[in-house]
């Protein structure tokens, strides 16, 4: 796309926006400062690099055969630099345990250590990203019943309990070694695909779990925790014991009583179809002091599609900008799509949403305010209207352009060429 032409649209997007009291520049600044997490997991389908390597698993499914999987560290980390070249601003890795050096560690997910992930410290540290980190309570003979934290099995129980707590320690050396915070996230499977009389029992052992988990206090400059809840999964369509109700509770009641901050994870894809996310982020934030939320796409059921400008991510991060929200907000990446170019769809995906945010930040909210409490609702409705046409992909080509990643649709042409001289010879 023509330099040129963008400058000349970006003015005019400027003084568009100004009509309506916007200051374009000041919400460059703002969207500056917004981190992704980017998920490692969409590169490889899941996989991870345990030997042998085994399926997902926990109600996770990855459908398509695209060629170009990435098939070890080296590979991942390869088409990780590719993305992220095409994805405007400074952003994080987000890993799951599944990912570590098991060339030269035999040992199961309970005696997992800090020096099996330098490799990806050391890759984090050349490109100046951060890395958030996630226990793997799927994909493991220990969960083929479809329990972890909530298992009725004490051997079993404490297993899972160990995992989380070595990768709760993990994560403390990575933000201890990078000099920014960690985001630990936890969710586990734990659930059945048909009715149970036992409810109560199991989420009674997913609080016994959790309180001995978080017993263990870490620096909270070096690691932040969350969790993360979900409605049900293919084999947990009847009951899952983490649910929204349940961490909502747990969440504020572990707080309060040891003054921590553990954090709600949203998942876009962990609802109801006709359940709006957003409308929760005031709700959570009102007792709340910080928010993860995971950018996916469910059609139908969770099905972790690639992100999209699409109704709920720009009413998520509207929300989220009204509430005077994002800097307390945490946004990761959290599907899987195996039927298109896995790298493309990184880029699409994280594109989307950074495009969402720099949309909120665009709202002409001190107007839109002022309608609502005059009572001129009409007013408040058009304006809102007016907003979906107003220049928003000048300014994006712009911040693009000055971030010296390619507008338009020109990282295509990047995506094309990448796959063809590597993807395809995999």
């Amino acid at each position: 796309m023509n330099e040129a032409l963008i400058m000349k649209a970006y003015e005019i997007a400027v003084e568009k926006y100004a009509e309506h009291g916007v200051s374009v520049s000041e919400a460059l600044k703002k969207l500056d400062s917004i981190s992704l997490s980017i998920h490692c997991w969409q590169g490889d389908d899941v996989r991870g690099f345990e030997m042998p390597v085994s399926e997902p698993g926990g109600g996770l499914a990855v459908t398509g055969n695209y060629p170009g999987r990435a098939g070890n560290v080296e590979e991942l980390q390869a088409d990780l630099k590719i993305a992220l070249s095409l994805i405007p601003g400074k952003h994080r890795l987000n890993l799951h345990a599944i990912y570590g050096d098991f060339s030269k560690y035999t040992g199961d997910r309970d005696t997992l250590v800090y020096s099996q992930y330098i490799h990806w410290v050391d890759w984090a540290k050349e490109h100046g990203l951060g890395l958030d980190f996630n226990a793997t309570c799927f994909g493991h003979v220990r969960s083929s019943d479809g329990w972890t934290l909530c298992s009725l099995e004490d051997d079993k129980r404490n297993f899972w309990v160990e995992h989380v707590k070595r990768c709760r320690e993990i994560g403390e050396h990575f933000g201890k070694t990078l000099g920014r915070p960690c985001m630990h996230n936890l969710w586990i499977p734990d659930g059945c695909k048909d009715s149970t009389a036992l409810r109560f029992k199991r989420r009674e052992k997913l609080k016994e779990s959790l309180s001995e988990i978080y017993s263990v206090r870490h620096d909270r400059t070096c690691l932040m925790d969350s969790v993360e809840s979900k409605l049900f999964g293919i084999g947990s369509e009847a009951f899952v014991a983490g649910s929204h109700e349940f961490y909502m509770q747990w969440v504020s009641d572990h707080n309060l009583r040891n003054n921590d901050d553990v954090l709600l994870c949203l998942d876009m894809g962990h609802f109801h179809p006709t359940e709006s996310v957003a409308d929760k982020i005031s709700s959570i934030l009102m007792f709340q002091q910080r928010l993860l939320l995971h950018i996916s796409r469910g059609l139908r059921w969770d099905s972790d599609h690639v992100a999209v400008f699409d109704d709920g991510v720009k009413e998520l991060m509207l929300e989220t900008a009204r509430a005077g929200a994002l800097e307390r907000t945490y946004l990761a990446l959290d599907y899987f799509d195996a039927s298109i170019n896995r790298i493309g769809a990184w880029v699409a995906g994280a594109r989307a949403t950074l495009m969402a945010v720099l949309f909120a930040l665009l709202e002409p909210l001190d107007k839109i305010r002022e309608y609502e409490l005059e009572g001129n609702g009409l007013g408040r409705l058009a304006l809102m209207e007016a907003c979906k046409t107003l220049p928003l992909g000048s300014v994006w080509d712009y911040w693009c352009t000055i971030n010296d990643v390619p507008a338009g649709l020109k990282w295509l042409d990047k995506t094309g060429e990448y796959e063809k001289n590597f993807l395809s010879k995999r």
